[in-house]
């Protein structure tokens, strides 16, 4: 029996969620407050009858409607309307249920402090503007209840118009941060697409199409017009690689940079699972590149062992394109308790002091994409070492996963 595929279930994160939450406790809270006071103070009410009916209303609305203000979705501007109106009048309703004194003396309101929560929905759902309306609408109504601007209902009416406008202006800030974020992840993401992409291009289609230049110059007639042809795209890819960075040179330009450059054979796949680094290195051995490693497997995962492979790859190509095709290269794998470390040294010529700035600029991103841009990816890093006229060292570190 095959067991069901069930969809795969997106929660969404959400700064605003922990605050409807606590909005839900609180609404809950203040209803049991409101009635304990209601019960104790029954009797000393003008109408208790009114006063009961009324409860009686508040603790139905509640039941229906507690779970409204567990998530923006589900808080309405209509629920946030009628939750308003419910709390205006029960307000207003005690000055005609309840007894004079009791209201000079500073008895509190039959909604209490749970009108309170109808004025944090309006600031959670709509920021500080709608909590300034829900706020002042509560305010009028406690002021019209009390017959004037009593000293500790004006009090208890700034405390909650002042805290709800905070609140309202803190989740407005919430939200716009959170957007702010959304926007830097995407970016992200997409610049590490671009990078793969750019590393996949570096790898392949460039290769291919400095080869086709190469041998159709050498070839000359018809091949050589379809060698100017691939280099005119060369440049015009190296250039969308580049960002545009920089403008376009001729091809007689890039003809020289291109002249030593080779198609490479891609490394080979990594099955699933935990990989062997050594399985993957030991095809780039041959009779101008030694390697050697240790004689037990080197394990990563196979993503990562793909593209260290790779980034080897890439550092073998710019030996072959800068020292030469008669230069010599050598591969160290080792395997360390956290880490795994390859280094590729060759005997060219080094590389001159700002040199890979420079290629950068003109858009031949070897060493930035195939090889740091990689490594990066892996948690990793690639350090160059290069001393003109013996040589240059490239150490490839990769941490190691969970699969040590």
């Amino acid at each position: 029996m095959t067991p069901r595929s069930s969809k795969p279930r997106v929660v969404r994160m959400s700064v605003e969620l922990p605050l409807w939450r606590a909005l839900t406790g609180y609404r809950i809270l203040t209803l049991g407050y409101a009635l304990a006071l209601f019960l104790m103070n029954y009797r000393e009410y003008a109408h208790p009858l009114g006063a009961a009916l009324y409860m009686g209303a508040l603790t139905l609305w509640m039941l229906l409607t507690w779970n409204r203000v567990t998530s923006p979705e589900r808080c309405t501007r209509r629920f946030l309307v009628a939750d308003l109106a419910i709390a205006l009048f029960g307000i207003l309703l005690t000055a005609a249920v309840d007894s004079a004194e009791r209201i000079d003396g500073g008895a509190a309101t039959l909604p209490s402090i749970w009108a309170g929560g109808a004025v944090l929905g309006c600031a959670i759902k709509g920021g500080w503007r709608w909590a300034v309306v829900g706020s002042t609408l509560v305010a009028a109504a406690n002021l019209a209840e009390r017959g004037g601007p009593a000293r500790d209902t004006v009090h208890n009416v700034l405390l909650v118009w002042v805290s709800s406008v905070a609140i309202g202006y803190i989740v407005e800030v919430a939200r716009a941060s959170e957007r702010t974020l959304a926007r830097a992840l995407q970016i992200e993401a997409a610049t590490r697409e671009r990078e793969r992409l750019a590393r996949d291009i570096h790898d392949s289609v460039l290769q291919v199409l400095a080869m086709v230049q190469r041998r159709g110059t050498a070839l000359g007639g018809e091949a050589a017009e379809l060698g100017r042809l691939a280099g005119e795209q060369e440049i015009a890819l190296r250039t969308l690689v580049a960002g545009g960075l920089r403008p376009q040179g001729t091809p007689r330009q890039r003809a020289d940079d291109a002249e030593l450059v080779r198609a490479v054979t891609p490394p080979p796949r990594a099955p699933e699972g935990p990989c062997d680094v050594s399985a993957l290195l030991a095809p780039y051995a041959g009779a101008a590149v030694s390697y050697a490693g240790p004689g037990t497997p080197v394990l990563l995962e196979a993503a990562a062992a793909t593209e260290l492979a790779a980034a080897v790859g890439a550092a073998l190509d710019n030996v072959r394109q800068h020292a030469g095709e008669a230069a010599r290269a050598w591969i160290l794998l080792e395997d360390e308790p956290g880490e795994v470390i390859v280094t590729v040294r060759d005997d060219g010529p080094g590389i001159a002091e700002g040199r890979l700035a420079a290629a950068e600029k003109e858009g031949r991103m070897g060493v930035a994409l195939s090889i740091r841009g990689r490594l990066r990816d892996l948690g990793g890093s690639a350090e160059l070492l290069s001393v003109p006229g013996q040589g240059a060292e490239v150490e490839l570190r990769v941490p190691r996963g969970k699969t040590a």
